[in-house]
């Protein structure tokens, strides 16, 4: 058994960034990785996918993006590369093919299990991400059989679907890439719409993530916020980073030939039902987008900034009146449905009872105060409102490993900042 300061568990762009800042700091540390660095990327990611984010935005404490094309969106293969050049960049601890078994409390202080191997850790970071399992709505398990069910973590690319029709449930960043994506391929797509969040890629003559930074839209806290569990499950946005910059919302799907309904509410005998609340969902995503589009423009006429006018902003999304309200699925028109529908994480290995009642670790801004000691990274709104983007890990990182510090300078153990020992 190996007694440590510290084990990090994931070693993705969030266990990178915490095991930099514990570097810094001078605390001895291991991180765990299932398989290997930035792993969820490697293995779980469809071929067309681009970060959301611009190069210039990708950064991680120590180490920002280097390259020839700021503006442009890394592919996962670039990300890879990145997160991979990184861990070697800073020297991070990282044992690879080391998957975790369990966390336990054991006194004052944690065992981890990984690999036939124990370490007995004053701390706990997970760092295992918020996507490592899809969220399926109940009405999955009604689907008939002879309808192909996929997730986003099985879909590589549209050729692998039947052929036919194909329905995406879920309208936010993943289910209208990957309809664009199935669209492409010649198969016809019907996209059941609920809450949604738009935005344009560029707005007078930027990034909307560089007006999201300039307003300080990003940099909000999780402490500042009215209620921080409806902030922490905000669908992400209809965004996609592409080489030319487009923009994409259902506006843009439906012109090419893609069909709306509304909400999946269940499926029986055969039959998808969808709710009629299309046309106020949509309405209710095109009112925050002229709002947040209207702050982007007083933050610019309240400093005398210079920037480019709108060159109109996006249209209001046009909807069917009367939408269909059921689909059969047993005529022959959708073959494939593709759950757009979230993901959670996975904590089935950690044994501290720190889960609430929906599964969701309960947790102040990443400290986890029910079990001292155990933080989490890498979450929604974690910190901040960026805390889910590449960039958002290295305040987030910063904040938590003074904290952790804080905390082995305090504990009754003795030794613990000091290097790792073997014991027993």
């Amino acid at each position: 058994m190996s007694r440590i300061p510290a084990v990090v568990i994931g070693a993705g762009h969030a266990g990178l960034a915490i095991s930099h800042q514990l570097s810094e700091r001078g605390v001895d540390h291991v991180v765990l990785e299932r398989g290997e660095v930035a792993n969820t990327w490697r293995t779980e990611r469809w071929d067309s996918l681009r970060l959301l984010t611009p190069n210039w935005q990708t950064r991680l404490p120590g180490l920002s993006y280097q390259g020839d094309d700021p503006d442009g969106f890394m592919t996962v293969p670039e990300l890879v590369d990145f997160i991979g050049g990184y861990a070697r960049h800073i020297d991070a601890p990282v044992e690879t093919q080391t998957t975790v078994e369990s966390v336990r409390r054991a006194g004052g202080h944690y065992e981890v299990v990984a690999a036939g191997r124990t370490w007995e850790a004053a701390s706990v970071v997970l760092a295992t991400g918020g996507f490592n399992r899809p969220r399926l709505p109940r009405v999955a398990n009604d689907l008939p059989v002879g309808i192909a069910s996929v997730t986003p973590t099985d879909y590589r690319s549209a050729e692998e679907l039947r052929d036919g029709g194909v329905l995406v449930v879920g309208a936010s960043s993943t289910g209208i890439q990957l309809a664009e994506d199935i669209q492409v391929s010649g198969r016809p797509v019907t996209i059941s719409v609920g809450e949604h969040v738009r935005m344009p890629r560029t707005y007078r003559g930027a990034d909307i993530f560089f007006w999201l930074d300039q307003i300080g839209r990003l940099d909000e806290r999780y402490d500042e916020v009215d209620d921080i569990v409806r902030a922490r499950h905000v669908a992400s946005p209809q965004l996609v980073g592409s080489p030319e910059r487009r923009s994409i919302d259902l506006n843009s799907l439906t012109s090419n030939g893609a069909s709306l309904v509304g909400r999946l509410t269940a499926i029986n005998d055969g039959r998808a039902h969808f709710s009629g609340s299309l046309a106020n969902v949509c309405n209710l995503a095109d009112l925050k987008q002229v709002r947040l589009l209207d702050e982007i423009d007083e933050w610019i006429d309240e400093r005398g900034s210079y920037a480019p006018q709108a060159e109109g902003r996006p249209s209001s999304t046009v909807v069917d009146q009367r939408p269909r309200l059921s689909i059969d699925l047993g005529s022959g028109e959708i073959e494939t449905v593709v759950w757009a529908t979230g993901f959670e994480a996975d904590y089935s290995w950690l044994d501290v009872p720190v889960l609430g009642r929906k599964g969701e670790i309960k947790h102040d801004g990443g400290i986890v105060v029910e079990s001292p000691g155990l933080y989490r990274i890498g979450l929604n709104f974690l910190r901040r409102r960026k805390s889910s983007f590449i960039h958002g890990a290295e305040d987030d990182a910063r904040d938590l490993t003074r904290h952790l510090v804080g905390y082995l300078e305090s504990s009754s153990s003795p030794g613990w900042v000091g290097s790792r020992q073997s014991v027993g």
